[in-house]
């Protein structure tokens, strides 16, 4: 079924907008009127219009002004700019393609050639959501780790450093949990190695579980090791929380085909509060911090979390 976009019309003459709009709301589409162009961007403040017909010469704002301005500052999507007007010379029409409009639409407008030009508008519109559509998906497996589903070391090397700007620019608490799953080289060489990818998947489930949806996130950082972010935590909270996961984790039974695995891991924490003042701290460091305490709460007998806070 042919995609019907909304049709936003941009005409002060009464006679035109009355016809225009008949015709549309006729063939299927949903349509708003406006008197001028300044109305016109108001009424994109509240709602995306894929397709504008426009007049040339209207009070306030013009159809040349509005196609500029469109171009300039709407990015929801891309819009479709059809330029009405009784100015028929090429002159005339240059100057409304170089403004940014698409296709022009001269008066008195024939019916038939109206809806097909707007089909023509919709066959190019859906081609661009297609590509935007697919170019998101490429964008989306490119940051995402093909077994866990979870982020990858890429989506963590460009959003990392993000989080924690932010977090020093407004003065807010951010926490890093390392996390490595207790010799897992033994449940592969035990179970062999689907029994480890299902290992992995079955962890990342639980972080998942156990984090703010849409605060918190989780990257693998290779192998069997994770990088918990929590941002708008300081480093007392995130520690509880991951106190909490490693129980859950400790207590869970992996179904493995007849097989049942039970598996533990080791957590390292850093952090700071909202307090916190130094302005050179890198994300490397934040990192680092964690990775040591991973490796000490290694050292000291697995399956449990050792942290530093990052002190002014």
């Amino acid at each position: 079924m042919e995609n019907m976009f909304p049709i936003l019309i941009a005409e002060d003459d009464p006679v035109s907008r009355i016809l225009l709009e008949k015709i549309l709301v006729k063939a299927g589409y949903e349509v708003a009127i406006v008197t001028n162009g300044r109305e016109a961007l108001e009424s994109f403040s509240k709602k995306f219009f894929p397709i504008v017909l426009t007049d040339w010469m209207m009070p306030e704002m013009d159809g040349l002004q509005l196609c500029r301005a469109i171009r300039k500052n709407i990015s929801t999507g891309y819009v479709f700019i059809f330029m009405v007007t009784a100015r028929g010379s090429t002159d005339d029409m240059v100057a409304g393609l170089e403004a940014g409009a698409d296709d022009y639409l001269t008066k008195p407008f024939n019916r038939a050639e109206l809806i097909a030009r707007l089909k023509t508008a919709g066959r190019v519109l859906e081609l661009e959501k297609s590509l935007k559509d697919a170019n998101e998906e490429i964008r989306i497996l490119s940051i995402t780790d093909t077994l866990t589903r979870c982020y990858n070391r890429t989506y963590m090397d460009e959003q990392l450093p993000k989080e924690l700007k932010r977090a020093i620019r407004y003065n807010r608490p951010i926490s890093l949990v390392m996390i490595d799953i207790d010799h897992f080289k033994r449940v592969n060489d035990t179970y062999g190695h689907q029994a480890g990818d299902a290992v992995l998947k079955e962890l990342v489930r639980s972080i998942n579980r156990s984090i703010r949806s849409d605060v918190d996130w989780v990257a693998r950082y290779g192998g069997e090791e994770f990088l918990v972010v929590f941002p708008e935590t300081d480093f007392e909270k995130a520690s509880v929380l991951v106190e909490r996961l490693r129980r859950d984790i400790s207590q869970k039974t992996i179904q493995i085909k007849e097989k049942e695995i039970r598996i533990t891991a080791s957590f390292g924490v850093s952090g700071f509060t909202s307090s916190h003042s130094l302005k050179e701290i890198s994300y490397e460091t934040m990192i680092s911090l964690a990775d040591e305490s991973l490796y000490q709460a290694k050292e000291k007998g697995r399956n449990r979390v050792i942290g530093r806070a990052i002190d002014d």
